[in-house]
């Protein structure tokens, strides 16, 4: 084993992408739009700008609130009050763009959301979406004759707004009881974030070992899942590819998850969507960083901050900070991995 590789007794040291950090500078706003999704408003803390410098490389006061989801022990929102943001963030760019982040959840009726969105552009808000479509996410081999046979498969739809970026999904005919635990009581009937997502462009791989050897993920797929033009509607539609021009995906799921058995797949997942480098895509690393307004940062909770510490100080990647406390008094430290994404981790 090399001294950046996991083995597999510390796989169990790191969970789910536990956060999406989205910077605001409307919290009260954004807690009810989140609040209206089955999240609630949870501990609040605050960092001087030069503790917030130490931590994020943003020197500005920063108070944090971290929003709640049942009892989901990830998926959460760290919602990130910056006294001088840095820029505006990724804004209302569509999805092929380096540094592009998002996340999923699911809902009980992903027909209402969309409702919302039509509603809300009518009246003129800045919002981008595309109506929920059918894909199948695992394919059975089963061959479905319709209006016979019940479907398996999702309706998912994008949501696009200046401070989020979110896919909604909706089940049909099959469940996975470890990914996503629904809050019915919520007025969208909505989870917690199931997996969030990269965009990046590495044709030889290199980055995306960062993942697993370094912080101990487990791959999900060993093979690429690769989408073309000619093969997918909804990849067409929501990652911009045209026609001849394909992408790929891998997935890093938490280590207690299952490669094997469905049933056992757990939620917060890491989804890289990877383009060939030869492919346009505009790189907006610096509009998804601490500092930025919207979605741009992630974190995992780690068990052994010092343990993670070694292991990132002796790979690729950069900006690795030192470990200092948090605006939640825990133990944190960030760096900015081989593919130019901005991670904290955080030890509880």
């Amino acid at each position: 084993m090399t001294s950046n590789t996991a083995s597999a007794e510390t796989r169990g040291e790191i969970c789910g992408v536990y956060e999406i950090c989205i910077g605001t500078n409307e919290p009260d706003l954004a807690l009810k739009y989140w609040e209206q999704f089955g999240f609630k408003k949870g501990v609040q803390g605050e960092l001087s700008p030069e503790q917030a410098e130490a931590l994020y490389g943003v020197r500005s006061q920063l108070v944090a609130i971290r929003l709640y989801h049942q009892d989901s022990d990830h998926g959460l929102i760290r919602l990130m009050v910056w006294d001088q943001p840095t820029n505006e963030g990724l804004g209302m760019r569509k999805m092929r763009v380096r540094g592009n982040r998002w996340g999923a959840m699911m809902s009980e009726d992903v027909l209402a959301i969309a409702n919302h969105a039509e509603i809300a552009q009518a009246s003129g808000q800045e919002i981008y979406f595309l109506h929920p479509m059918w894909d199948v996410i695992y394919d059975t081999g089963k061959t479905f004759q319709p209006f016979i046979d019940q479907p398996i498969g999702v309706r998912e739809m994008m949501l696009i707004r200046p401070q989020s970026r979110q896919f909604i999904f909706q089940r049909y005919n099959y469940q996975l009881p470890n990914y996503g635990q629904i809050n019915s009581d919520a007025p969208l009937r909505a989870s917690q974030f199931t997996h969030v997502g990269i965009i990046i462009q590495d044709d030889s791989q290199e980055v995306v070992r960062f993942y697993d050897e370094v912080l101990g993920l487990l791959r999900f797929n060993d093979e690429e899942w690769v989408s073309t033009y000619e093969g997918t509607k909804t990849g067409r539609d929501i990652f911009q590819i045209g026609p001849g021009e394909e992408y790929s995906t891998i997935n890093f799921d938490d280590p207690r998850s299952s490669k094997e058995d469905l049933q056992k797949v757990r939620s917060g997942r890491l989804k890289v969507v990877r383009y060939p480098e030869a492919l346009p895509v505009e790189d907006v690393q610096e509009l998804a960083r601490p500092g930025s307004l919207g979605v741009s940062l992630y974190t995992y909770v780690v068990r052994d901050i010092a343990d993670y510490h070694q292991r990132v100080s002796k790979s690729t990647a950069q900006n690795i900070t030192s470990v200092c406390v948090n605006e939640f008094g825990e133990s944190s430290f960030s760096f900015v991995a081989p593919d130019g994404y901005f991670w904290t981790l955080v030890e509880q």
